[in-house]
């Protein structure tokens, strides 16, 4: 059994949509006194009723993480709401899908300052309050597109989901210090509300591409978010964990093929 993390203080940014709302959800069933920062009121006052329903606390906390100036926002609201800041899931992340011959300095700025920018303002604008907490600990969902695989039309949405790797590493060295860990979840192709509308066809051959013959869940992202929160995982960090089913294991689809 690992250490209940009931009455703990954690952030989830982008936690109205998709895997963030998985990672919130998750974490309020376990206890944890959840705030949720958007830019959508109608899906964080959604994702709040549902986890209040479910007998979790959870807030929310409408604001762009595009502007550097909300990182102190978020901190501040989680410091008045609940007193402490014990885990900070950065999550929110942005894919416009745009050709590399399309591609603008706008567009690469944008994807850019919410995927990359946002989650290293809003670790330094937490870090006080998470070591204060003395089992502080920083989560960011990064993707398997970018450090691992490409995709085409997403060549700034992979270069900020590598980038997000390379801050791990070094402030995973800083932190330590303060006894706060940061490690990282590599998602591959998860079920979201952004997929249902793609059809039953295109959703099998995308599962056809992973050796568990699946689509991963929300959840599946958010327990292994929950268990890197954990105190039992108090001395793992600067380290990434895939959560894709295998996807990226196979060198073609032939090698599935084989089985």
């Amino acid at each position: 059994m690992f250490t209940p993390i009931a009455g703990r203080s954690v952030i989830v940014t982008g936690g109205s949509r998709g895997i963030g709302r998985g990672i919130a959800r998750c974490f309020a069933g376990a206890g944890a006194l959840v705030l949720i920062v958007a830019r959508d009121e109608e899906a964080a006052r959604a994702t709040v009723a549902e986890i209040r329903s479910a007998g979790g606390h959870a807030s929310y906390l409408l604001d762009d993480l595009a502007d550097p100036a909300s990182a102190d926002r978020l901190a501040a609201a989680a410091l008045d709401r609940y007193g402490a800041i014990d885990v900070l899931c950065c999550n929110a992340g942005i894919y416009p899908a745009t050709p590399l011959r399309e591609l603008t300095a706008d567009r690469i700025d944008q994807v850019l300052a919410v995927n990359v920018r946002s989650a290293m303002l809003s670790v330094r604008a937490c870090l006080a309050a998470l070591e204060r907490a003395r089992h502080g600990r920083v989560i960011l969902t990064s993707s398997i597109t970018g450090p691992i695989t490409g995709y085409p039309g997403w060549s700034h949405y992979g270069a900020s989901k590598a980038a997000q790797l390379g801050f791990l590493r070094t402030a995973a060295i800083e932190l330590s210090r303060a006894k706060v860990t940061i490690n990282a979840i590599l998602p591959g192709n998860i079920f979201t509300e952004g997929l249902e509308d793609l059809g039953q066809e295109y959703l099998r051959q995308m599962e056809s591409s992973i050796p568990l013959g699946r689509l991963g869940s929300v959840e599946d992202v958010a327990h292994a978010a929950l268990f890197l929160a954990s105190d039992e995982a108090g001395y793992i960090t600067g380290q990434t964990i895939v959560v894709d089913g295998g996807q990226v294991l196979p060198e073609s689809l032939m090698a599935l093929d084989e089985l």
